[in-house]
């Protein structure tokens, strides 16, 4: 049968990658993969690349593992493999195995996304491996690319973004609360997510309120809607109106609150294009100059929207993943 042949293939060339035979392996694996390929026997090349892959990262074998991860992906465009609880639990496996310092992971990491946005249900590619790379950025203590990765996650997503988000902040100034808050909120808002930049603010906003005693809050209760303000950070209070103003739609209360707090929003320039998106997406306000999308989410998520002085600490960066 043709699955012993694979099993007997992928066993005798473990055992050379046992033996210290690498490069006699890696070889092997690749031409063996071309053949099934060929043969349009795509579950055998992928059974065998998985396990070759997996078999060379566990010996640190980086640059050879990875070859085979990419050659991995290859074969599911050919083949036409969307994401699937197998397709995405051998990606996540292999790039577990994939050192941090090994130059190549950033690629397979950015071309398993590529696969799954042509391959699958979203655009912007599939949420599950964008949590997964998420978590795995945050535990390594680079919060710049892990918040890119939790905007497009899960729903699970939301709450370990703003746990890691909070966990940073604690290490800033107290009046900088908005500023994260903000790194999350906003980009939610830009693609569109309106239900997870609310959720986040909350989750946010609790955190604050359950960690400084000491914080003055307001409560104000509508027939609608209970509100929070916080009398000494006025652009935490504009976030929160924010929300539901984006929510609601209303142009004339989107003006008004930008009027309201401008003295404030002088403070945090860099907010200035980010509401003008918002503006058009939302409100349809047309925007008088050209904005980049990218450059505004690359502003904000690549140190814009909060201070840059400010570091997470490993210890609290693991707590707040562990809270997922």
């Amino acid at each position: 049968m043709a699955s012993k042949t694979v099993e007997k293939t992928k066993a005798r060339l473990e055992k050379r990658i046992e033996e210290g035979a690498y490069y006699e392996a890696h070889q092997q694996l690749r031409v063996v993969t071309q053949r099934y390929v060929k043969a349009k026997d795509y579950n055998a090349a992928i059974a065998i690349l998985f396990s070759g892959a997996q078999a060379l990262l566990k010996a640190g074998q980086g640059g050879s593992g990875c070859d085979l991860c990419l050659l991995l992906l290859d074969v599911f465009k050919t083949s036409n493999a969307a994401p699937s609880s197998s397709t995405r639990a051998q990606i996540m496996q292999l790039v577990s195995l994939i050192r941090p310092e090994e130059p190549v992971r950033k690629r397979v990491i950015n071309e398993s996304i590529a696969w799954s946005s042509k391959h699958g249900e979203f655009p912007a590619g599939d949420s599950e491996l964008h949590h997964f790379v998420g978590n795995l950025f945050a535990q390594e203590d680079n919060v710049y690319e892990a918040e890119k990765h939790f905007i497009v996650g899960t729903p699970a997503s939301a709450e370990t973004l703003t746990h890691l988000l909070y966990a940073w902040y604690t290490e800033d100034e107290p009046h900088t609360a908005p500023l994260y808050a903000a790194r999350a909120v906003f980009p939610y808002l830009l693609v569109g997510n309106i239900r997870d930049a609310t959720r986040s603010l909350q989750l946010f906003t609790q955190e604050l309120v359950k960690n400084n005693s000491s914080l003055v809050v307001q409560e104000v209760q509508s027939a609608t809607t209970d509100f929070r303000v916080f009398p000494s950070l006025p652009l935490l209070n504009f976030l929160g109106l924010l929300v539901p103003a984006v929510q609601s739609g209303a142009v004339d209360l989107f003006k008004t609150l930008k009027s309201h707090y401008a003295g404030n929003l002088k403070e945090v320039p860099v907010w200035d294009e980010i509401l003008e998106q918002l503006g058009e997406i939302y409100f349809g306000i047309q925007i008088k100059r050209s904005n980049n999308f990218m450059d505004i989410m690359g502003s904000l998520l690549g140190g814009g929207g909060g201070p840059p002085s400010a570091e997470p600490k490993r210890g609290q960066i693991e707590a707040a993943v562990d809270l997922d």
